[in-house]
């Protein structure tokens, strides 16, 4: 990333004392450094001018700490107007194809971004505390926002890059975090009319297995309607991709888009009906051996008599 922005500003590379460079402490806390043995002239970072000779360190952070660790008083640099969350983002693969998807079906005014981990920046704690009341979550907060956001939304679309086979860390645990959406615990009825989609990128392959995990989260959550997209790119970054991918991800979106539109959102499958049933049959016979406040939460929706989330 750092590197293929160098190469396309090499005339901008100039000189900058290191006094003048300031970390954020949140980003740039990496722990232990590393020394190594590249040479001092291919020290090269990427900084934001916050105020006349001063700089934030954008991307770099080894390059920086290389040059503290050798007592180095200048560095080679490259000035960006982004911050390092968009300086990062303009590189993403799978952000931009849902970024593409999003602008297709509605106007950016419209649309509401969260990115991982930056906006739930945590593990599930395996500590239960949602199971009697989900305020007890110690993350409920920023939780709560992207759920409101989730709740509101027309279409959700999950991106998410390949991964060792399976999603992004960040995703699994968001997934976990939301854990209390599936339909044994306390599903949102609103989900039970959405439409989804889960993109996924890869080098090589995997997009599937990424997307898999995704998408059988979506259907316990009740979600009805989801698409997915994966696509091979052989590239590292946006930047790298072809002009011929690119253009073909272009036409991909816009018939993707049309279809959600025209189409009716549905039901949920009969397997995850089937598995409502069951969970309503269980609460009403045995309350004893259910969570009371889930079960609280059913009868107050009236899921355990003939309501179904997915009837209007």
């Amino acid at each position: 990333m750092l590197k293929e922005y160098i190469e396309n500003h090499k005339e901008e590379i100039i000189t900058i004392p290191m006094k003048n460079i300031t970390l954020t402490e949140k980003i740039h806390n990496h722990g232990k450094f590393t020394p190594t043995d590249k040479p001092s002239e291919d020290l090269i970072i990427a900084v934001r001018q916050i105020e006349q000779d001063k700089y934030s360190l954008v991307v770099g952070w080894a390059e920086y700490m290389e040059a503290r660790n050798r007592a180095m008083e200048n560095i080679k640099f490259v000035v960006t107007t982004d911050n390092r969350h968009n300086f990062v983002r303009k590189n993403l693969k799978t952000y931009h194809i849902g970024k593409i998807l999003s602008e297709k079906l509605e106007s950016s005014a419209q649309i509401k971004e969260f990115f991982l981990p930056r906006d739930l920046n945590h593990f599930c704690l395996g500590c239960y505390s949602c199971i009697d009341d989900e305020k007890k979550c110690p993350f409920y907060e920023e939780k709560k926002i992207i759920g409101d956001a989730m709740e509101e939304a027309d279409v959700l679309i999950f991106t998410t890059p390949n991964y060792c086979m399976g999603p992004t860390a960040s995703m699994k645990a968001f997934i976990d975090l939301f854990f209390q959406y599936w339909i044994i615990h306390r599903p949102r009825k609103s989900m039970f009319t959405k439409k989804a989609v889960v993109i996924s990128t890869t080098a090589g392959v995997g997009t599937s297995r990424a997307i898999q995990t995704v998408k059988r989260a979506l259907a316990y959550w009740g979600v009805p309607y989801i698409k997915t997209y994966g696509k091979a790119l052989q590239a590292s970054s946006w930047q790298e991709v072809s002009q011929k991918n690119k253009d073909k991800i272009q036409k991909d979106m816009t018939k993707l888009a049309h279809k959600i539109k025209k189409d009716k959102c549905g039901k949920p499958s009969l397997y995850i009906r089937f598995m409502f049933f069951m969970m309503a049959r269980s609460r009403k016979q045995d309350e004893e051996m259910t969570i009371p406040s889930e079960t609280l939460y059913w009868k107050e929706n009236g899921w355990l008599d003939k309501q179904r989330p997915w009837k209007s």
